[in-house]
């Protein structure tokens, strides 16, 4: 008989060593130790409260959880398949270094609230790591805005240019993705779940309310979980995480469909600094943007976590079940694969060159001011419906001249209205076309200086978002 197993008194025979391996859980759960240190030493303190641990015994369980975290830092601490989990291995070992003080630990909880408290103190903590990041990332992004809120570019929609709009204005738009508190990773802080332990069993547990409560503030959880069977079953945190997470890197992936496209020769509007590229091994010119290509690829990989999650969840009667063990290692990739990704990409953001030549010449070759045109009319009264096919008709005429409406002559451009006049060649620039997008929202150069500082003051906490 196996005598480390803590419920091994039920069975007759041990579990098999291919068992053993198919449910055992330290490889990847021992980086909850921490966390599942600092969630026992509140728990004890809780019991302390409730007078099941004497003062001598919640002493001890400090000074021995204090030399088992200092093991664990040092990589000293043996972790062994036979004892399952993180839990049980660190209490194994408690239990060796002060004896009963150790086995009385666990009084009043089970391994199943504990590990629902232990992953919310981690996500906890990875949280503020990823706003951060997230924020440095959107400095980066403003840095460019700031630098080029003059620097015009071609808009796109089906990837066929629009109109003109400043490269400053194009970053911003990342920027509002990853708006704090509104959008994206402002729905991470919805992680912060209640406290969980002290709920483990079916029915909960027959502690004061005052020592669980005590608890929640040692831990910092705003709240105490109402109820045992969702204490230790509810995994919503987890897939709401990943849900943000999924959210942020399909923005980044975005970005850097466009980072791709633009370093391409065929646009040539940007170029990525070689430290983030790499080379071809049969072909020496290339230049491969490899960072933004693999954070495409690992936009997959996140999103795939959250559909594991949701299909994980989806079958499970109350309360706990065996599937749950299968929630930490996407949960944990999916916090490295966005912690990883931001870090990276906001120093390869600083080391985008942008090439405003080849951004306007881009803008020149598609009649990105064919709607000024047709705003130009509106204003002089025409309806828009009719200003829309009077344009259409000027655009064919330089579709075959092969210029831009802007080298039409006036007499030409008068024979599609009579309401068109010398002042229209202000209107048909590209920069004519941003100065009068001068509003909220809008690309003009004074917008872009204008959402930019707003977003430094709402980054550095003195302005709050609306």
């Amino acid at each position: 008989m196996n005598s480390t197993k803590t419920w091994s008194g039920r069975f007759n025979e041990p579990v098999s060593e291919l068992v053993k391996k198919y449910t055992g859980s330290i490889e990847f759960d021992k980086r909850l130790a921490q966390w599942d240190i600092q969630g026992s030493l509140a728990h004890a303190q809780m019991l302390q409260q409730a007078g099941v641990l004497s003062e001598e015994d919640l002493a001890a369980i400090r000074r021995g959880m204090a030399e088992i975290s200092e093991e664990i830092e040092a990589g000293r601490l043996q972790w062994s398949l036979d004892l399952e989990d993180v839990h049980m291995n660190i209490e194994h070992r408690l239990t060796g270094k002060i004896g009963d003080a150790g086995k009385r630990l666990h009084t009043g909880r089970s391994r199943n609230d504990q590990v629902a408290t232990d992953i919310r103190l981690w996500l906890r903590d990875q949280i503020s790591v990823i706003q951060s990041l997230i924020q440095n990332l959107q400095t980066a992004l403003l840095d460019l805005a700031e630098q080029h809120a003059e620097t015009v570019m071609p808009g796109f929609t089906h990837l066929q240019v629009a109109q003109p709009v400043s490269f400053g204005h194009h970053m911003l738009a990342y920027v509002e993705m990853l708006l704090p508190r509104l959008r994206a990773h402002g729905r991470l802080p919805e992680a912060r779940q209640p406290y969980a332990l002290g709920r483990g069993r079916v029915g909960g547990y027959d502690l004061p309310d005052p020592a669980r409560n005590h608890g929640t503030e040692l831990l910092g959880f705003e709240e105490i979980c109402q109820n045992s069977l969702d204490a230790v079953s509810d995994r919503d945190f987890a897939v709401e995480f990943t849900a943000a997470a999924s959210l942020v890197m399909i923005h980044l992936s975005r970005l850097s469909e466009e980072l791709i496209l633009w370093m391409s020769p065929r646009f040539g509007f940007i170029d990525i600094a070689d430290r983030f590229c790499t080379g071809s091994s049969i072909m020496p010119q290339k230049k491969n943007p490899d960072v933004p290509e693999l954070v495409r690829g690992k936009s997959g990989r996140v999103i795939g976590h959250l559909i594991g999650l949701i299909t994980l969840m989806k079958s499970q009667p109350l309360a706990y079940n065996k599937d749950n063990q299968e929630d930490k290692e996407p949960l944990f990739d999916t916090a490295d694969t966005l912690i990883d990704t931001l870090r990276i990409y906001a120093d390869m953001m600083r080391g985008v060159t942008v090439k405003p030549e080849n951004m306007r010449n881009a803008v020149m070759q598609g009649f990105a001011t064919a709607t000024d045109l047709a705003d130009y009319l509106v204003k002089k009264g025409m309806p828009f419906r009719d200003s829309h096919e009077v344009v259409a008709r000027a655009v064919r005429r330089a579709d075959e001249a092969g210029v831009d409406l802007s080298a039409l002559p006036l007499q030409v451009l008068q024979e599609f209205s009579s309401l068109i006049a010398d002042d229209v060649y202000e209107v048909l620039t590209p920069e004519g076309s941003l100065r009068a997008r001068n509003h909220l929202g809008g690309t003009a150069p004074e917008q872009v200086r204008f959402q930019t500082a707003r977003w430094r003051k709402l980054l550095d906490g003195t302005q709050k978002a609306v």
